[in-house]
């Protein structure tokens, strides 16, 4: 199997890992800091997680926000995760996007990841 994410465990520079997971500043991040949480095992989508997985998943998402936190100061943050060619997904092993958000990256953040793409409903929140 030829994928760029079970690749790096090999030879990729990780911010960290723990048992289950392991994390790496993305090589086209939205804004400074925005790094990936990836699984050590290949599977496509969330939902195929195991319950260990998601826990060990979460552990190191909080620990990464720790580490951003640190170096990059941000105001905020966005985390996401696409499942599926419909929604974006073009690496088929399962990735978490934490993007640190700065006071002024947009003009108005308001409604948040509803930003992303021209609305398919509209959100006065």
């Amino acid at each position: 199997m030829d994928c760029i994410f079970c690749s790096y465990l090999e030879k990729g520079s990780l911010i960290t890992e723990n048992e289950g997971a392991f994390a790496i500043y993305d090589n086209f991040p939205v804004t400074k800091g925005h790094a990936l949480i990836i699984p050590k095992r290949h599977f496509s989508g969330y939902f195929d997680a195991t319950s260990e997985e998601v826990i060990s998943l979460d552990r190191l998402l909080r620990e990464v926000k720790k580490v951003i936190d640190e170096k990059y100061h941000p105001d905020g943050y966005n985390i996401g995760i696409n499942v599926g060619k419909a929604a974006g997904q073009t690496i088929f092993h399962l990735h978490i996007h934490l993007i640190p958000r700065y006071a002024g990256d947009v003009e108005n953040p308001r409604g948040g990841i509803r930003k992303l793409m021209k609305p398919l409903v509209e959100y006065d929140g």
